[in-house]
């Protein structure tokens, strides 16, 4: 009998374990991590500096999730056309063409602040966001050549190498401040200039060294039953929408592939809205730029330090367990970051436990949708439920500011908590439907 939330796959293949797919996922792994570390420095500017910036040039606190919601809205523009692109093209296409694409905005936001264009910034951010739709969509690269049962921990140890980048990035303030200083920019800017050169460098390195394409060559090893004809992938050009039908046909069969989609889309929606605010909520409350770097910092430690230890525990225990983990985790953080966001040590316990429980939820519910989804359905289903989720953290990100000012940032957190509870109802759910089969004489053994 499989326990609920099991990693046991259903589509064990013995081509992994041949000597050269086995070589290629370690260079794979290698690659996406160094990747991750220079791409997430410039990426992770946009969590503390972007939000204020956009308050700097719109002069008001209501516009300061401007900022969050055209980025976030950015990434759930390509999560699928990059999915596509590597369907057709490859990873290594799809994700340095991502990377050129966030260098991109990131020189446009150095243009909207020396004009003062709400307009460029908003340009500029949506493109910028396209970094985050890469950086996410690293983390199934190394999923592509993993053994079924360490899929969880392949996709975890990318998720955790984004801890270096995504470190030193929110705290881009005061080195950027230098750079913007010795251009004659104005002082935020700085922040973009290096962001440009990290996103530039990701892109070399991803298209000069990752190969042989990690998904080209699962493609090619894949036994021919798992690519059946006029499934997606086996075209040559593949539609967005056409992508999707089959998407959702499979979220609708799928009670275990529907949870895991959930709970990856709705995670992504609470932390989203908390962290989008949390920049301006600590400013207001008279702390510097350099004390919102180090609780920004305190938050991303908590979204990929751990995800090794979540990702192992997703292929021990169960990945439906860790997610549900990850819920109980998030009603903690909002607990803590709403009562306590005026105290600098409360709020940093606060966004470290946000942190934790998105890790939590992407780490085991991509692992999950993945191991729940048909392997020529797997790059349309990632891509998909990242746009998904970029898109209604999209909205949960333009709401964010206007409630903060109606409710303040305790109520903003009180909001986010109510997201956790259609997880933990689906949870309930699956658990009783795959619990009622051994209630059965026939399912006795």
């Amino acid at each position: 009998m499989v326990r609920v939330g099991s990693s046991q796959p259903a589509d064990t293949v013995p081509w992994q374990s041949v000597p050269e797919v086995r070589a290629a996922q370690s260079r794979t792994v290698r690659l996406l991590a160094a990747a991750q570390i220079v791409g997430g420095i410039g990426v992770g500017a946009s969590v503390s500096i972007g939000v204020l910036l956009a308050e700097s040039i719109a002069r008001s606190e209501s516009y300061a999730g401007l900022a969050r919601t055209s980025s976030v809205l950015g990434a759930a523009l390509v999560g699928v056309p990059l999915a596509l692109l590597a369907q057709r093209r490859g990873r290594r296409t799809a994700l340095s063409t991502g990377w050129l694409a966030a260098a991109a905005g990131s020189a446009l936001l150095v243009l909207a602040a020396v004009v003062a264009s709400v307009p460029l910034l908003v340009v500029g951010m949506l493109l910028f966001g396209v970094g985050s739709a890469t950086n996410l969509q690293g983390r199934y690269a190394a999923a592509d050549l993993a053994l079924p049962h360490h899929r969880a921990r392949a996709l975890s140890t990318v998720v955790w190498s984004t801890t270096v980048g995504a470190m030193i990035g929110p705290n881009l303030g005061a080195p950027g401040a230098v750079v913007a200083a010795a251009l004659g920019l104005p002082r935020l800017a700085g922040a973009f200039v290096l962001s440009t050169g990290f996103a530039l460098a990701a892109a070399a390195l991803l298209r000069v060294g990752l190969r042989p394409d990690p998904l080209l060559l699962a493609q090619r090893r894949q036994p021919a039953a798992a690519t059946p004809a006029g499934a997606p992938g086996t075209a040559g050009r593949t539609s967005p929408t056409a992508a999707a039908r089959p998407v959702w046909r499979q979220l609708r069969r799928s009670p275990r592939a529907g949870f895991a989609f959930v709970t990856v889309v709705l995670g992504h929606t609470v932390m989203g809205a908390v962290m989008t605010m949390t920049p301006v909520s600590l400013a207001g409350e008279g702390m510097t730029l350099t004390v919102v770097g180090f609780t920004i910092t305190a938050h991303v430690l908590g979204m990929y330090a751990f995800a090794p230890v979540v990702g192992w525990l997703a292929d021990r225990i169960g990945q439906f367990r860790v997610m549900l983990l990850g819920q109980l985790t998030y009603l903690a953080a909002v607990l803590v970051a709403g009562v306590g966001h005026r105290s600098m040590g409360w709020a940093m316990a606060g966004l470290f436990l946000l942190g934790l429980g998105w890790s939590c939820s992407l780490v085991a519910g991509s692992a999950m949708l993945s191991a729940a989804t048909e392997p020529s359905l797997r790059p349309a289903m990632q891509g998909t439920a990242d746009t998904t989720m970029n898109l209604v953290a999209a909205v949960a990100a333009g709401l964010a500011g206007p409630l903060t000012s109606r409710l303040g940032f305790g109520g903003l957190n009180a909001a986010a908590a109510v997201l956790v509870a259609p997880v933990l109802l689906a949870g309930l759910v699956l658990w009783r439907m795959q619990r009622r089969p051994t209630r059965t004489p026939a399912a006795a053994r």
